[in-house]
């Protein structure tokens, strides 16, 4: 299959080389639309605009081009970066971000510079919310970061939304249907979009935009459908309804002075059919089993406020404030002494589930976010010191169907300031460093877990309820980055830089498992009324938070890399390393989480040549690699779970092709590596395996708009998703794949009127 996939591209090139080489340079750059930095791109990785080339980290920008491309397959968030993003995971397919990582690290996720990560107890449903139809770019910048705090021990994504349009109100529509080639009639998946930008007389100026779809039935390559919960809890990719809505208002001042109000809100329902059998062999719906839980749902809004003034005093000032409304619902699910060994326990042995098996997170986070980027021009030419502070409230529960909590209910104050240093150094060099102090006040109420049944193989017992004793704990620390930047040439750039970031784990998660946490029976007994003893009894034992010995993580990481961005050839190479004390690793065969120390490493890169005007052709690749001490001897003896690093290696080949009549051919060929590591000293190892699938859309000019169609797995490969199938893998040597999505087509018009 990977022949095809090479040479269907490369085909593609033959195409269009010589046959179309009466172009403008304006139609090049539209064709040169990957995610590549440029050295004359302006982002906000440093809190304040800078230009790529003076920037000594990897930065990826994914422009409007791609993201109007990626929206002629399919409107998913994951994808985009799972293609374009080199160490971003292959997209899981769902509604959830379920073991999707970056460089095998969390990603925090941002909506103009609004944090959407939930960090008290992180159920990752983020990207799969995020409406392509509303976003202008996408800046991603690897590695840990002491300038965005908590939760970008990977990296961070910003999602930039779209501007306003001078004069009167434009509207732009996109509209689209999808469906698995499989059987068309039961898998369609519609889809409406509509904007309205413009700027009034007054000096307002205003972005509206409101996007709904609908997704039917799921089919893997062989025609078989796909279950609605693939990973246990995290929902999946049928049967659901979502609807996007961002308002954004803005008023120039004057002097240099703006103000804005922004409000994005995400609504999602699912309603499953069936309950799921998670294998062997495979993952699929039980057409047995109707399902019946309540439906899983979204509904977060997100507001924010925001005034900048170009002409402060101290420089350029930036003042943002946001509030964030979280409730995110979340499958029912059922005992399985192999796949679900621990669910809340109904009173009856013969069937042990509740009926309210099922939880709710409900999150607010507010916050304030000060930045002043001051000109040093009177000491050092061309020097700039960005400095400021952030204030984050946050207060995460969640609970039961029947209102019952499941982790301590806690909220948490963080305080932080910074200060980053730039200062060139005649015409090739700028240096950059600073420091950030970051402290948290958390606040842990008390909780009783409640009562548990857990069943593995033909044991079984009963989990008393237990009381998990909660506290204030306080936690601070410095992070450090220094960096450099040396242009070889006026195209080409070499970099390097050190960067810490910090973080607590994912708090909830380990509450929620407190009794339940355990590798062993040996383990599990003190928490138990006995194996094979199933009478339902009381205990005096309880738990306390200081017992469970979390601790906040700080990641360091390292990078050096070359990029180039000429007219002709642009790209980057680039190798890292990231290393942690406390990394935090889910053990999915256990279900247990562990604080261990861990390294990760890699090289990835892109690369795009503009072979004529007409036809660009490039790559993005990516390999790494982690390893775990997991008996804490201070000895990295064993490879990250799958779950963190499920595909080594994988990469994508592209070509874009310009016709004369504005037409647009793009042919994408993915494919990944499989994964066979020893997770742990017993030797234990499960296996994923390797796919390769190809994509290919056509855009035409039609009545003044644009006409699509794009067609994704275009050969109806048979294949396991890789990220989808690390979430959950329950025993050495099971088979229990989830396959991934087969052939959609998709059909779609838009127009800006």
């Amino acid at each position: 299959m990977f022949s095809r996939v090479v040479g269907t591209a490369m085909a593609a090139c033959i195409v269009g080389s010589p046959a179309f080489a009466q172009q403008t340079q304006s139609q090049q750059n539209q064709l040169s639309s990957s995610p590549i930095a440029l050295d004359d791109i302006v982002v906000t990785a440093a809190r304040a605009d800078r230009k790529v080339a003076d920037t000594p980290a990897t930065v990826y920008v994914v422009d409007r081009a791609t993201i109007e491309k990626q929206l002629e397959f399919e409107n998913s968030a994951s994808a985009l970066l799972g293609k374009t993003v080199p160490g971003y995971s292959v997209s899981n397919e769902t509604i959830s971000g379920a073991s999707e990582s970056f460089r095998g690290r969390d990603l925090l996720v941002m909506l103009d510079g609004v944090p959407l990560n939930t960090p008290l107890r992180d159920v990752s449903r983020i990207l799969s919310l995020i409406d392509l139809n509303a976003v202008e770019r996408v800046e991603v910048v690897a590695g840990a970061s002491s300038l965005y705090g908590a939760g970008a021990t990977g990296g961070t994504a910003n999602f930039i939304t779209r501007r306003s349009t001078d004069g009167g109100p434009r509207l732009t529509t996109n509209t689209s249907v999808r469906a698995f080639t499989a059987n068309i009639g039961s898998s369609l998946r519609p889809e409406a979009s509509a904007s309205l930008t413009g700027k009034a007389p007054n000096g307002w100026d205003y972005v509206m935009i409101g996007t709904g779809r609908f997704a039917n039935k799921t089919y893997d390559g062989a025609g078989r459908e796909l279950p609605s919960d693939q990973f246990l809890g995290q929902g999946g990719g049928d049967r659901y309804s979502n609807a996007n809505f961002l308002g954004k208002f803005g008023y120039d001042l004057a002097d240099g002075k703006r103000f804005e109000i922004q409000g994005a809100y995400f609504y999602l329902n699912q309603q499953p059919a069936y309950m799921t059998t998670y294998g062997p062999p495979y993952s699929q719906p039980n057409f047995a089993a109707p399902y019946t839980g309540q439906d899983i749902g979204e509904n977060t809004v997100s507001l924010s406020t925001r005034y900048t003034d170009a002409n402060f005093a101290l420089g350029n000032l930036s003042l943002l404030g946001f509030y964030n409304s979280i409730e995110k619902s979340f499958p029912f699910s059922t005992l399985d002494p192999r796949f679900n060994s621990v669910v809340y326990y109904s009173g009856n042995i013969a069937n042990p589930t509740a009926p309210y098996n099922q939880t709710v997170l409900n999150a607010r986070r507010s916050g304030i976010n000060l930045t002043i980027d001051t000109p040093l021009d009177p000491f050092i030419r061309g020097a700039k010191f960005t400095w400021g502070a952030d204030f984050v409230d946050d207060s995460t529960s969640q609970q039961l169907s029947n209102g019952e909590d499941v982790f301590n209910p806690m909220s948490q104050r963080s305080y932080a300031g910074f200060g980053q240093l730039q200062i060139p150094l005649g015409e090739r060099v700028t240096l950059r460093g600073g420091m950030r102090y970051e402290h948290f006040d958390l606040k842990v109420d008390d909780f009783v877990r409640p009562l548990a049944f857990l069943q593995i193989g033909n044991l079984f017992a009963v989990m008393p309820k237990l009381p998990v004793e909660g506290g204030n704990f306080g936690y601070g620390a410095p992070t450090f980055n220094f960096g450099a930047t040396y242009k070889i040439t006026p195209d080409i750039e070499l970099y390097g830089n050190f960067s810490q970031g910090y973080a607590l784990p994912d708090i909830g998660a380990y509450t929620r498992r407190a009794g339940l946490n355990f590798a062993s029976t040996a383990q599990a007994l003190p928490y138990t009324c006995g194996i094979n003893n199933p009478v339902v009894c009381t205990t005096n034992r309880s738990i306390s938070y200081a017992q469970l010995g979390l601790e906040p993580q700080i990641v360091e990481s390292q990078e050096i890399g070359i990029r180039w961005g000429g007219p002709v050839f642009r790209g980057n190479i680039v190798g890292f390393v990231s290393r942690s004390d406390k990394g935090v690793n889910f053990d999915p065969a256990t279900n247990t989480i562990a604080q261990q120390k861990e390294k990760i490493s890699g090289v990835e890169g892109t690369a795009e040549v503009t072979v004529n005007p007409n036809l660009a052709v490039g790559t993005v690749l990516a390999y790494r690699e982690g390893r775990v001490d997991t008996n804490n001897d201070g000895i990295l003896d064993s490879y990250l779970q799958n779950n963190r690093i499920s595909t080594p290696f994988h990469g994508t080949i592209y070509s874009d092709i310009r016709f004369d009549n504005g037409a647009v051919l793009r042919l994408e060929g993915l494919g990944f590596s499989g994964r066979d590591r020893k997770v742990n000293l017993a030797g234990n190892h499960y296996k994923l395996e390797s796919g390769q699938t190809m994509n290919v859309s056509l855009s035409v000019p039609l009545w003044g708009g644009t006409a699509y169609v794009g067609v994704q797995n275009l050969f109806d490969e048979v294949y396991q998703n890789p990220t989808a199938t690390a979430t959950r893998q329950y025993a050495p040597d099971v088979t229990n794949p989830v396959y991934a999505f087969g052939r959609t087509v998709s059909v779609g018009f838009r127009k800006t009127w």
